[in-house]
């Protein structure tokens, strides 16, 4: 797999492919994948090729911020105290520069009236990239109090490096806090691929869309869902296999979804939210709110309620 640049693969190949079966056919698959391509399935918007930002360059970006904004713990294992500000300024000036080439092919890919003319566009990526590096302290103010929460909330955490380097929560909420920046910066598809980024590695999916408060903290994380107009205050603690959905979809008079329409849950501040549940539609759950593993929730919540499963009945009882 190349980085996503059609241009860097190879013109030559080494191996036996003239000897495979399929080899003699294989002309006519590529013939009738160009037609699917450029004809019959064109996905493209008005027919042209679009330069989309790559994955895998997007997720570099992310390590180096990542080692910018904590070079002890994401960036050299070993500092020199004497040149840690000299390693942030030269791996942050590295994940910029490469942040502003993949802002730029969101620009140029996400343009509806046609290719931008380049000079407008690079002044456009390098305004937003510009924004995002003012962001970059808050953002690990950020982040420094989602670790304190989860360092508080949970008793098997014994230091703040082991939840940096070991909690997929953690690794999860750092990914969004880049990625909700860059979202409102309208880098909206790099934002996602940051957020799918962390997806992948920690099978927590949080849309960047989503606005959420300081003190968060996701303990264990597998299968938590937080949909993209969903609003969480402060200091909210969620577990795992949670879903902040939605519960239905607006369509237009064609029958076609309305994108963008509030539809996720309101979550206010000091609401715990444990595993496996559903909160579902535009629906508040009111400060202070304890939601029980496993409940499927589509009404309000009033503040310091708690909300558990009704109790089992069996037969004859």
């Amino acid at each position: 797999m190349t980085d996503g640049n059609i241009m860097d693969f190879p013109l030559s190949r080494t191996g036996p492919l003239p000897g495979r079966p399929w080899r003699s056919s294989l002309g006519g698959v590529v013939d009738r994948l160009r037609q699917s391509r450029e004809e019959t399935h064109n996905i493209r918007h008005e027919g042209r090729i679009r330069h989309l930002p790559s994955a895998k360059a997007v997720a570099q970006v992310v390590e180096k911020l990542a080692a910018a904004l904590f070079p002890t713990h994401y960036g050299d294992p070993t500092p020199n105290p004497d040149v840690i500000d000299d390693y942030v300024d030269y791996t942050l000036a590295d994940a910029l520069d490469g942040l502003t080439e993949q802002v730029l092919r969101d620009i140029r890919s996400a343009s509806r009236d046609g290719e931008p003319e380049i000079a407008h566009a690079e002044a456009k990526a390098d305004a937003i990239v510009t924004s995002f590096a003012e962001t970059l302290p808050t953002i690990r103010n950020l982040i420094v109090s989602d670790l304190m929460a989860a360092f508080a909330g949970d008793p098997a955490a014994t230091s703040y490096p082991e939840i940096m380097l070991g909690y997929p929560g953690m690794t999860a909420i750092l990914h969004y806090r880049l990625a909700r920046a860059l979202y409102r910066l309208d880098a909206t598809l790099v934002a996602r691929l940051i957020s799918q980024a962390a997806h992948a590695k920690t099978a927590i999916d949080i849309h960047p869309g989503a606005a959420i408060g300081d003190s968060f903290f996701i303990d264990h994380g597998t299968g938590v869902v937080i949909g993209e107009t969903a609003i969480i205050g402060n200091r909210v603690r969620l577990y795992q296999a949670v879903t902040l959905g939605a519960r239905s979809f607006a369509v237009d008079g064609d029958g076609r979804l309305v994108k963008g329409q509030p539809r996720h849950p309101i979550i206010e501040d000091d609401v715990v939210i444990y595993a496996g549940a559903t909160v579902l539609g535009r629906i508040t759950v009111g400060h202070h709110a304890v939601i029980g593993g496993n409940v499927w929730l589509t009404d309000d919540v009033p503040p310091h309620s708690s909300v558990t499963q009704a109790r089992m009945r069996t037969s004859g009882a």
